[in-house]
């Protein structure tokens, strides 16, 4: 069976023309996968039923992702769902929503993407990380991600705007099904999202993110950070090597040469662990100067015992940074009561 999701325009532009079909019949496949949601290919109207018989008895099917459960926050601005994919696994995948800053403007609405069931990067304090991996996700498993969401916000008259792939797994660690799926959802005539409204977040997987600056794309780079040291940064990431700090550093200020793309450290801060205003000091050295953004994310509650820092803590640490000429923000997050903020991801526990 092959998902019609997983093709590129120009690979199913040829399938139809071998099949003996014109070109626009693709056209006719293409628009309504990615703005109708057509569950089974039969719901393509346009087509000569003849195609049809003949796309679904050669094995093509459309994979929809199927919802299975929903969790709402108490605001309404995130959304959890568990999807059934088409390989029979389940993924979590969030919707953001911010206010529009013109009267009467659709929101910002940000789909935080997983790319793997789990994650084998191990991050002590993330809740992805410690229920282990289980499986890498197909391009047409992170396409049909967004384009549930798609359809949902459809019919509220919205669209998706941004997107993160930040959600369960470790993008870098399944490039090669991560990446397609980033141009297959760009492609003008696939799901058409602008480059730049899309980020990539990685723990730090420095040939991914060589191989990412070669692509000649104009996508976001998020590198978690979470420790100015090689020592502490160990303990919080058991995967990282042992000279992973420079290491991300220096791929971080590479892409940016590379794409002329701001690179985002992620650092989340944690209660007498990272968040010292020694700490912030050694971070400020690292970093000034290098043109990067640090993101500071106060640790959300997961299965592990951390904690998040007091506000005048986390102001401290911002103060710091920010007097030492680094360009950083604090995270407003989202979802933490329903276990949708970042690091809160896991399929056997639902807020």
């Amino acid at each position: 069976m092959t998902d019609l999701y997983r093709f590129f325009p120009e690979e199913l532009e040829q399938l139809i023309i071998d099949m003996g079909y014109p070109r626009y019949r693709a056209d006719q496949i293409l628009l309504p996968l990615y703005y109708k949601f057509p569950k089974n290919i039969s719901d393509i109207k346009q087509l000569p039923k003849k195609l049809i018989t003949e796309l679904t008895e050669s094995g093509y099917t459309i994979g929809s992702a199927k919802e299975t459960h929903r969790v709402v926050s108490e605001d309404g601005d995130t959304t959890k769902l568990l999807l059934n994919l088409s390989n029979d696994h389940s993924v979590e995948t969030v919707l953001m929503q911010y206010a529009s800053s013109k009267i009467g403007g659709h929101p910002r609405s940000t789909i935080c993407v997983s790319t793997q069931i789990g994650c084998a990067m191990g991050c002590v304090f993330c809740a992805t990380g410690q229920m282990g991996f289980e499986t890498n996700l197909k391009a047409e498993h992170i396409v049909s991600q967004v384009i549930h969401f798609e359809e949902i916000l459809q019919q509220r008259g919205e669209h998706v705007t941004n997107l993160v792939f930040m959600g369960m797994g470790e993008p870098m660690a399944n490039y090669d099904e991560m990446i397609r799926a980033v141009k297959i959802l760009t492609h003008p005539k696939g799901f058409g999202m602008g480059q730049r409204h899309i980020t990539i977040s990685t723990i730090g997987i420095k040939s991914g993110i060589e191989k990412l600056a070669e692509e000649n794309l104009q996508i976001g780079l998020a590198i978690s950070l979470h420790a100015p040291n090689n020592t502490l940064r160990k303990k919080l990431v058991p995967t990282a090597t042992l000279n992973s700090v420079d290491e991300i550093i220096e791929s971080g200020y590479n892409y940016f040469k590379k794409t002329g793309r701001r690179v985002t450290f992620e650092y989340a801060l944690m209660d007498g662990i990272n968040d010292s205003s020694e700490i912030a000091h050694d971070l400020a050295k690292l970093l000034r100067g290098n043109g990067s953004h640090v993101n500071l994310i106060p640790i959300n509650p997961t299965a592990g015992d951390f904690k998040r820092p007091s506000n005048n803590r986390v102001h401290e640490f911002e103060r710091i940074l920010f007097d030492a000429g680094v360009n950083c923000t604090i995270r407003i997050e989202k979802g933490t009561e329903i276990s949708a903020a970042c690091g809160q991801l896991r399929t056997d526990i639902l807020g």
